[in-house]
């Protein structure tokens, strides 16, 4: 909305010539985000407390520590996240710009379906909440029309395409393949990012860390000069995007505020699929989703974890291959404390996200 300013303005005065600049934006938006997440986090905190009583059901399965030093936190607090990242966005970015739109679209769609789970586990007194079948099947139609508008938005060139990194222009055409990957991309970032929310500031930390990778990204590739300098592909557009990221990492740190251990509040389902399937639209839109796999690896790590807990489960007739899965609750079980995990987590997800910008470069 403030980008409006510099096309009313910025020709009669060069103070608003600031907002023609993607990266005073980005700026801005973090520090609104944040700026909202202080002056409204603990009146939302003491609002889900005044509406959940006993809180987030705990898991009767998980480690025994949970049912004593996790009961009672109140959940649903990625709807502050929402809410930062939401007006911030809009009030920074370039609404002209249909992939902020498409993004958010994807953000608080995915967010919709995680605040009924959420709901739904918070009156029904247990972790269940709305099946996995059905979570699915509003994710995919949501995941769906955000790679089909994409896929119609790009240039005819990148149409369809996968890049690969590592390679300077190699492009593979998947064809009609490519909306159900891009879809797969969306949803499977989306729920390896709820996997990795079992530990206070477990996921959020990591979930910034990609964000401000995927700023980087998104301000390269939607710019023409250094896309074609770094020899990575230009997507005209997405440069807007990067303002979105700030705004993700500025909502990211003022939850964390409240999320750091003991946590006063858990972002639940309504954060953690949200903002998963926003980092997953950001790939397909900036066409960096095989590169979302090494930043977002820690994420990638909770998700096989779990896949291949449950496949040798069923093929052994009861056996293990993890004390517990997600694999932080592995972890947890073997005797390690819960901020030990979370910092030794954030580093691998450090040093994945650094490998994940190397591809601007290595090619």
């Amino acid at each position: 909305m403030l980008h409006y300013l510099y096309t009313l303005y910025g020709h009669e005065n060069h103070f608003f010539n600031l907002f023609r600049y993607i990266t005073f934006r980005s700026g801005g938006a973090l520090l609104m985000a944040l700026l909202i997440s202080f002056l409204y986090g603990p009146r939302f905190i003491r609002w889900l407390k005044s509406k959940q009583g006993a809180g987030q059901p705990i898991r009767e399965d998980g480690p025994e520590s949970h049912l004593l030093t996790k009961k009672g936190t109140p959940t649903m607090g990625g709807g502050l996240i929402l809410l930062a990242l939401s007006f911030s966005t809009l009030l920074w970015a370039n609404l002209n710009d249909i992939y902020v739109w498409v993004v958010l679209w994807v953000t608080l769609g995915f967010g919709a379906i995680g605040a009924y789970d959420d709901y739904l586990k918070l009156t029904k007194r247990n972790s269940k909440g709305l099946s996995g079948k059905k979570k699915l099947i509003l994710q995919f139609l949501i995941a769906g029309s955000a790679a089909y508008i994409i896929n119609l938005q790009m240039i005819p060139e990148l149409s369809e395409t996968l890049a690969v990194p590592f390679f300077k222009s190699l492009l593979l055409d998947l064809g009609l393949f490519y909306v159900p990957f891009a879809i797969f991309v969306m949803v499977g970032a989306s729920n390896a990012v709820n996997l990795t929310d079992g530990l206070d500031g477990l996921a959020i930390g990591p979930v910034m860390i990609a964000s401000g990778c995927f700023a980087i990204i998104s301000y390269l590739v939607g710019n023409q000069v250094f896309a074609n300098y770094l020899q990575v592909l230009y997507v005209p557009g997405t440069g807007e995007l990067a303002v979105f990221c700030g705004a993700l990492i500025g909502a990211g740190l003022g939850f964390l505020w409240y999320n750091a251990p003991p946590a006063m509040v858990f972002m639940g389902d309504t954060g953690s699929l949200s903002v998963g399937g926003a980092l997953g639209a950001i790939s397909v839109a900036t066409k960096h989703e095989l590169v979302l796999s090494i930043i977002g690896g820690l994420f990638v790590l909770e998700a096989v974890s779990v896949i291949l807990q449950v496949g040798y489960f069923k093929m052994t007739g009861g056996k293990r291959i993890f004390l517990m899965s997600p694999i932080h609750h592995h972890f947890e079980k073997k005797g390690w404390s819960e901020p030990t995990i979370v910092f030794r987590f954030w580093i691998i997800a450090i040093i994945l996200a650094l490998i994940g910008l190397s591809t601007l470069k290595l090619r």
